[in-house]
């Protein structure tokens, strides 16, 4: 089968398609045809092994360990293992994986759901991981209830879109959505009640606060945040873009843990993580139409490394996923 495979860390020219064997299928995986595969801003620093924290939270010291590429999945179930009894052959399925920029990719059982019938597989394969990260962040995180004021930073990004249809369809929350001119119509039909141009308003001016902030982008100063914030309000950092080697963005949600404690304001971040429960919600909310999925655009399977730039830059409106022929 084709494959991009990783053998080192660094630029994007370390990713080599070529040809591998099939992964082997274990008593409790799913061997998936993959239609359509995710990518998410995740995948660069993970091609580069930057920063070096990540490589020491157990993706691998000198080299990768996982060759293949991509997490997020769907596609048609090709074989099961003899204990698997939630799928069968041909059942079209989406969720996480480790090696999904391939034509074939394995996983346990539990980490799938059956793709709602009103979506294909671009749709489906763009919901995983942001569709975890911003239901775990107002849920779990940010502990958001109806009727709340809720700010979401980067309101057009992959998480942002989940995040601003989640906390206004979802938990009832008064939404605000921040992002730049040409997003503001993306964000609005999104369901946000306010859409606020960074390039054109100071949302921390003084003049409005909020009970929960969820962060999702940019690398403003945590306590600039505050300012906006209710005196007992949330801020949960969701992710953060930097250069610094060693921490990367990892060292503003560091700070902002330490601070904590000694402030009124509940100060939180969110790593997401894979769960089977999450991962039905998330698919009752696709099948009822609280929670659509915004593709920004598709590339063919040999093209993933022009998608991870893609994403990089900072350009794409919602989310990029890679379609295999």
């Amino acid at each position: 089968m084709k494959a991009f495979v990783q053998d080192a860390y660094g630029p994007l020219d370390v990713l080599r398609f070529t040809d591998v064997e099939q992964p082997a299928v274990g008593d409790d995986d799913v061997l998936v045809r993959v239609h359509s595969a995710g990518v998410d801003p995740g995948v660069w620093h993970l091609v580069t092994g930057r920063p070096y924290l990540l490589r020491l939270a157990g993706y691998g010291l000198r080299a990768p360990k996982d060759r293949v590429r991509g997490m997020d999945v769907a596609g048609s179930v090709h074989a099961v293992g003899r204990d698997v009894t939630r799928f069968r052959p041909g059942d079209e399925v989406f969720g996480t994986c480790r090696g999904s920029f391939a034509e074939y990719a394995c996983t346990p059982q539990s980490r799938l759901a059956l793709k709602p019938a009103n979506l294909d597989s671009v749709q489906a394969a763009a919901v995983p991981t942001s569709g975890f990260t911003a239901l775990q962040a107002l849920r779990d995180s940010g502990r958001v209830r109806p009727g709340q004021r809720v700010l979401i930073i980067g309101a057009a990004g992959g998480v942002g879109t989940f995040a601003v249809q989640l906390a206004a369809e979802v938990f009832g929350a008064h939404v605000s959505g921040v992002c730049s001119t040409g997003k503001v119509e993306l964000v609005r039909s999104l369901g946000a009640d306010e859409v606020i141009d960074y390039t054109r308003e100071d949302f921390a001016d003084g003049t409005r606060r909020w009970d929960l902030i969820l962060d999702t982008a940019g690398n403003r100063p945590v306590g600039l945040l505050r300012r906006a914030l209710t005196p007992k309000g949330t801020l949960v950092i969701v992710g953060s873009e930097t250069k610094e080697r060693w921490f990367g963005g990892v060292d503003r949600m560091l700070r902002a843990l330490a601070l904590g404690p000694f402030v009124g304001h509940r100060l939180r971040g969110v790593v997401s993580t894979e769960r089977a429960e999450d991962l039905a919600l998330l698919r009752e909310y696709l099948k009822d139409g609280r929670l659509t999925p915004v593709i920004d655009r598709t590339y063919a399977l040999a093209e993933i490394p022009e998608a991870i730039r893609y994403i990089h830059e900072g350009r794409a409106r919602g989310k990029v996923v890679a379609t295999v022929a």
